[in-house]
């Protein structure tokens, strides 16, 4: 299995990995199946960018280091019900957020890796939801490694989950001022977690908005949630590869984020998730297929000879850029 963009589906030589869904969360069409000429014009059509197919050459490979498929479909069921219970100026089911928290701390705790599926892979009614999921998923692994503890891991969980609630509230404000206002009021909701929502749009040298806070006027959760944000934002909407997307904020590290988080980020968040087809130093093409320890040196099987190698046991062997289909 791996993930490809929808304009290189192949007919003839692919098919569904995982299932495709529709706005309301039902599916569309189910894995195991190749698309119709017409249903791919038809996916091309709801802007649906992403998709998951097996084919020759990535057999074998599991993906595992993904949050499986319906679990992140209820997550964002539970977003969106979120979501539209503030927009409709109802009271905010706690209980609901904090059971979600748990099941995504869960998550992260027991793998060493975790990739986001890019929530370009839905309909655009369903990405600001699928987004703050990933966003959450991505600031937990960074959470994890700087050592938080169970309850400023919760924190963090909520204030990412809920960071981008501003923008289905009325009003002129900046998102994360309305957003901001309404969780702080909210008892059960911890202050930090509010002032994620409030602050993930500073930046570091001061130039962000809506205060212009700088280096440590930053809540720690809010730089995390800020990195974590851009970056699906890159892999998802700009569709920029996960390896190109961390070089963008190696550059902005200093200015727009924190030179400490950046690293960690960099070091545990995967430049080439397996299903990756890349061109090695030695000039051979080959297809990452597992990652265990070192997030830039995954396992990886070329092509031709379908050898896999260990790029840890190969330490002058390089992954020179990503291949399209």
């Amino acid at each position: 299995m791996r993930l490809i963009l929808l304009d290189e589906y192949n007919e003839q030589t692919m098919q569904l990995a995982k299932p495709i869904y529709d706005r309301h969360r039902r599916v569309l069409l189910a894995a195991g199946r190749k698309i119709d000429p017409k249903y791919l014009e038809r996916l091309k059509q709801m802007d649906i960018r992403y998709i998951f197919v097996d084919d020759a050459v990535s057999e074998g490979i599991t993906m595992e280091e993904l949050l499986d498929m319906p679990s992140w479909m209820d997550a964002i069921e539970i977003v969106q019900q979120t979501f539209e219970t503030v927009k409709a100026k109802q009271s905010l089911d706690v209980r609901n957020v904090f059971k979600l928290v748990a099941m995504l701390v869960d998550e992260v705790n027991k793998r060493k890796v975790l990739t986001i599926i890019p929530s370009t892979s839905l309909e655009a009614d369903l990405r600001l939801y699928a987004h703050c999921v990933n966003v959450t998923l991505l600031a937990l692994q960074i959470g994890k490694k700087i050592g938080l503890n169970s309850l400023q891991l919760r924190d963090l969980a909520v204030g990412a989950l809920l960071h981008d609630i501003g923008k289905v509230m009325d009003g002129k404000e900046e998102h994360t001022v309305k957003g901001f206002e309404y969780l702080r009021k909210e008892r059960e909701v911890s202050l930090l977690a509010a002032h994620v929502a409030y602050q993930h749009h500073e930046f570091h040298d001061g130039t962000g908005a809506p205060r212009g806070l700088n280096g440590e006027q930053i809540h720690l959760y809010a730089k995390i949630c800020a990195i974590a944000n851009e970056f699906e934002h890159l892999v998802s909407s700009q569709q920029i590869p996960p390896h190109e997307a961390l070089e963008i904020l190696m550059a902005k590290s200093g200015s727009h984020h924190s030179q400490e988080i950046v690293r960690l980020f960099v070091e545990n968040i995967p430049a080439y998730p397996p299903g990756t087809k890349v061109k090695m130093s030695n000039g051979k093409e080959a297809i990452v297929t597992k990652i265990i320890s070192h997030m830039q040196r995954p396992y990886v099987r070329y092509l031709d000879t379908h050898e896999e190698i260990s790029l840890i046991d190969h330490p002058s062997l390089l992954i020179v850029e990503t291949v399209s289909v």
